[in-house]
């Protein structure tokens, strides 16, 4: 395959836009069934309450993936890892397809959940499969994969499940899978990354990684403060607009989404912008921008223009932000960015389920502004943690970097 390989890792051509793909189509089936939760919980007899643990299961599953499916990326073959968790995924989904109560609908979604999570390891093999100073372009084209699919996985599903009922919809996205998991057969590398030891030796040495690494611990206390106020400004725009002044339906709320769109327009711009000035201007940068998108916030939800400006501001920030971070993590250990990757999903997954749970109660306790002001709050300390520099615990890579120039990569 000489002559069509893109870096040192063995991507051949068209390989990262193929991941990018897998990712975006991977992930959105975490959410494309949300839409039609009420059409599930009529078909199956379950509760309009019950039937909402379908979310849970999903977000369940996606974490132990990350635990203990992600490390696997430091040991199969890309072509084997990517194709046998998306066969998982369709099988999870055919199971929920197939599903008659709740019992076995949650089963699925764990399993869902669990194969959703190839698309981290997507970028883990995209970072690792381009040069050094390709990484970041690399790794955010994948982010924006990511983020067109939870951006259009409720709009998507819920178009199919008006045409075809939900099962019918899950039976489509298993289709889809199905044929990522055939371009993953016939277009990534073969060949499997160099041993670092067991798989269980790999899985008890995580938390020793961040004891390790300084440049894993600060990604990890700034990417999970800056998710958590994703996660939380979400829940409590749902919550706040759907009570009395404003009371909005679903599908009102549901258009607020679209705001999303600005942080997969510039991901491809901030990814080339990494590589050329490192992770931390861009976090920084990011931080900012998502900051001022919170100031908007702060201001009310009185006027929607505002408050979609504020949610593409806080969205595009923080959707670069993560980007950055993870090409950052990448640049730690290549031979062990799986496992590193793992670690801080784990935990930065964690803090987003901890901005959703409070976000309820912050809306209920001191309304709309308790709720943006926390937001406001944690990407304001995420930027400050962001402006320090770490003392830089990469790993080095003879032949990697330039002579005479510092590397980036732990910036």
């Amino acid at each position: 395959m000489s002559g069509i390989r893109e870096g040192a890792g063995g991507l051949r051509r068209g390989g990262v836009g193929l991941l990018a793909c897998t990712a975006g189509i991977a992930l959105a089936n975490n959410y494309a069934v949300q839409p039609a939760l009420g059409d599930v919980a009529h078909d199956t007899g379950t509760s309009a309450a019950a039937v909402g643990l379908v979310t849970t299961a999903a977000l369940a599953g996606c974490i132990a993936g990350f635990a203990f499916l992600l490390p696997l990326a430091d040991r199969a073959a890309p072509r084997r890892l990517v194709t046998g968790q998306l066969v998982l995924l369709a099988t999870g989904l055919l199971l929920a397809a197939l599903a008659g109560g709740l019992g076995l609908l949650l089963v699925a979604y764990v399993i869902i959940g669990a194969g959703a999570s190839i698309s981290a390891a997507a970028s883990t093999i995209a970072g690792r499969g381009v040069p050094t100073g390709r990484r970041g372009a690399a790794v955010s084209l994948v982010a924006a994969g990511m983020s067109a699919g939870i951006l259009l996985s409720r709009l998507v599903g819920g178009v199919l499940s008006e045409a075809l009922g939900w099962r019918g919809m899950l039976l489509s996205f298993a289709g889809l899978v199905l044929l990522c998991a055939a371009g993953a057969r016939l277009w990534l590398p073969a060949e499997r990354p160099a041993p670092t030891g067991s798989y269980l030796a790999t899985l008890t040495a995580l938390p020793g990684l961040l004891r390790r690494h300084r440049t894993l611990r600060r990604a990890v206390l700034t990417g999970s403060l800056w998710y958590f106020a994703f996660s939380l400004v979400w829940v409590a725009l749902t919550v706040r607009l759907a009570q009395p002044p404003y009371g909005l339906d679903a599908a009102a709320i549901g258009l607020y989404s679209l705001a999303g769109a600005l942080g997969f327009a510039v991901l491809p711009v901030a990814g080339r912008l990494g590589d050329r000035f490192g992770s931390r201007a861009v976090i920084c940068a990011s931080m900012a921008a998502a900051a001022a998108g919170a100031v908007l916030l702060c201001t009310g939800l009185d006027v929607p223009a505002v408050t979609a400006a504020g949610l593409a501001l806080v969205d595009a920030g923080c959707f670069t932000a993560q980007a950055a971070n993870q090409a950052r993590i990448l640049g730690i250990d290549p031979r062990r960015s799986g496992s590193l990757s793992g670690v801080y999903l784990l935990l930065y997954f964690l803090a987003g389920v901890i901005g959703s749970a409070l976000a309820a109660p912050l809306i209920e306790t001191g309304g709309w502004s308790a709720a943006s002001g926390a937001v406001l709050g944690a990407l304001i300390l995420a930027g400050l943690l962001a402006l320090r520099r770490d003392t830089g615990d990469t790993a080095k890579r003879p032949g990697r970097e330039r002579p005479g120039r510092p590397s980036r990569t732990g910036s």
